[in-house]
C-alpha cells in the first residue's frame, strides 16, 4: 500500500495551517474503520491531504512523522491519533470531479465511502493523483 488519504473541512484545519505549525496531531476521529486506518499507519507513510466540503480536492502530500498512539481527545484507550507533517502542496489540486472522471480511480476509497475520513490508497492510486496535480486540468 502506498499510503493514505485523511479528509478535513478547511475551515476546521486547512492544509495551510498544517504548513505554517510544521506538525499536526490527528486526533478525534470517531469512526471505527478510519481509527483501524490510523493504526495501520507506518512513520514515513505518504498521505494524501484532502480538503472536503466546498473544495473537495487534494491538496498536498503530508509524512506520518509519529504512529498511532492513545488519542488525547478520548479517555477511551481505542482511540487513536497519529502526528503528520506536510511534505509538499501540489502544484494543482486534484479534485473530487477529476477523480471520479479518471477511470483507474473509479475503485478508489474517497469514491466508493466518501464520509470515510481517513482511508488506504493503493500504489497505483497515490502515483495517479500526483500525475494529475502536475496540470490544472
Amino acid at each position: 500500500m502506498a499510503g493514505w488519504l485523511v479528509k478535513q473541512e478547511p475551515a476546521a484545519y486547512s492544509w495551510d495551517r498544517l504548513v505554517e505549525e510544521g506538525r499536526a496531531v490527528w486526533d478525534g476521529v470517531r469512526n471505527a474503520q478510519a481509527r483501524n486506518n490510523l493504526a495501520a499507519m507506518k512513520k514515513g507513510d505518504s498521505v494524501l491531504f484532502y480538503h472536503s466540503g466546498d473544495d473537495r480536492a487534494v491538496i498536498g502530500v503530508a509524512k506520518v512523522a509519529r504512529t498511532a498512539y492513545p488519542d488525547p481527545t478520548s479517555d477511551d484507550p481505542r482511540w487513536v491519533a497519529v502526528d503528520l507533517v506536510p511534505a509538499r502542496k501540489l502544484a494543482h489540486p486534484v479534485t473530487l470531479a477529476r477523480i471520479k472522471a479518471h477511470p483507474p480511480l473509479a475503485n478508489m476509497a474517497l469514491v466508493r465511502q466518501s464520509r470515510l475520513s481517513v482511508m488506504p490508497v493503493t500504489d497505483a492510486e497515490m502515483k495517479a493523483i500526483l500525475e494529475l496535480a502536475k496540470t490544472s486540468q
